[in-house]
């Protein structure tokens, strides 16, 4: 018998600058994944009973301390990602308005927030997030990423 809905979902956040030039990046640290890499602003897991756009909310509050009605989120595209551990599937959104300037909400989870370029991001930046984030600017709305074995 196969298993069923076991296959996690986490949202990510994008949060550009207000001339659009500009990404909001976080460094990531005791994780478990891609520790020591640059992330989007925010990401996380959906939790049961929980939409996406209320994850996004939730996890902006809880990482960026600032706060976001779920209307608020512009969904940009959706990975359905496989590695050698395991499948997830990522929806991505885009924040333009929110309360609250961005800071740090969870030092044990964050080593720094920076803002960066879109054409001149770190090399360190994780790989699906700088396939999301072409997809984005090619209005591509759906990729399969790592299934190219």
């Amino acid at each position: 018998m196969k298993k069923r809905f076991l296959t996690p979902t986490s949202v990510v956040v994008l949060i550009m600058s207000e001339d659009g030039g500009r990404i909001l990046l976080q460094k990531r640290k005791n994780t478990g994944f891609a520790d020591g890499m640059w992330d989007f602003a925010c990401s996380g897991h959906v939790e049961e009973g929980e939409s996406m756009t209320s994850a996004c909310a939730r996890e902006c509050a809880e990482e960026l301390k600032i706060f976001a009605s779920p209307e608020n989120f512009r969904f940009l595209t959706f990975i359905y990602k496989t590695d050698d551990v395991e499948t997830y599937c990522y929806g991505y959104f885009l924040l333009e308005k929110y309360q609250g300037q961005p800071s740090i909400g969870e030092s044990d989870k964050c080593a720094a927030l920076g803002w960066f370029d879109t054409d001149n991001l770190p090399e360190d930046l994780i790989d699906d997030r700088k396939a999301a984030l072409n997809a984005f600017k090619n209005g591509i709305h759906f990729l399969e990423y790592g299934w190219q074995k």
